[in-house]
């Protein structure tokens, strides 16, 4: 009988280590901004996050092996929350920048594009740089990597901080700003895909400072970092990510 029952206890030690040791990872807890229309947003009809970093954060998890836990989160929170471990993963229209790569660990980049411009729709002057600005009010998002260029740029009468690319667009529609610069792809889709009134993205305006969007993980996380990486070069080479900015309408 004794010997029955250390056969039996073994059996199911045996089983209960298997199980751990086949049990799946615990999901990535992935960090979005909700306001950054088309690559991560708030979708009304579903209380979802949606857009094309969102496709992207799902797509290399997937490819990593986890599932996902993904939570809209304001941008100046995003690298607090990954450093207080309250996410584990930023997906967002975060750029890849040398001040940033000192307190998070970035991936290698998904996607690269430049800053777009918008003034009013009656203003029809063909601003083709910074230096166009003179003498204008300017509006930009707090926290993005266009604030410091703007503010050095001579002439500029003042530049205005705000919140969301949707502030951005109403207050250069209602003439509190001349002009607001953003995110090209964001700035694009919310002027042009939403048909946002009294407002013009300006063609000829020719973009002087490139931002590289990448997933960023905890200081240190290597192991996670590395995983990731690997996921995002089998989905650049299969077209998996090259589809999914296709979706969206981004491009290069």
């Amino acid at each position: 009988m004794l010997k029955k029952l250390n056969v039996l206890i073994a059996s199911v030690l045996c089983a209960a280590t298997m199980s751990i040791a086949h049990a799946e990872p615990a999901p990535l807890r992935v960090g979005a901004t909700p306001t950054a229309v088309p690559f991560n947003f708030l979708d009304p009809k579903t209380n979802t996050l949606r857009g094309a970093m969102i496709d992207v954060a799902e797509a290399v998890s997937k490819e990593a092996g986890y599932k996902t836990d993904i939570a809209p989160i304001p941008f100046a929170s995003l690298v607090p929350s990954l450093q207080t471990n309250k996410i584990d993963l930023i997906s967002s229209a975060f750029a890849r920048t040398p001040q940033r790569a000192q307190v998070v660990d970035f991936t290698q980049i998904v996607v690269e594009y430049g800053e777009g411009l918008i003034v009013s729709a009656d203003d029809k002057t063909d601003y083709r740089s910074l230096a166009d600005l003179k003498g204008k009010t300017v509006g930009v998002q707090i926290g993005t990597l266009y604030v410091e260029p703007l503010k050095a740029t001579p002439g500029v009468k003042e530049v205005k901080m705000y919140d969301t690319m949707a502030d951005l667009v109403r207050d250069v529609s209602l003439h509190r700003l001349d002009a607001a610069i953003g995110d090209g792809p964001v700035i694009a889709y919310q002027v042009r895909s939403q048909g946002a009134s009294g407002v013009r993205f300006v063609d000829s305006y020719k973009p002087s400072m490139p931002t590289n969007i990448a997933l960023a993980v905890r200081k240190g996380d290597d192991a996670r970092r590395a995983q990731l990486d690997a996921a995002i070069t089998k989905l650049k080479a299969d077209g998996t990510i090259a589809a999914i900015l296709k979706k969206w309408n981004i491009t290069h």
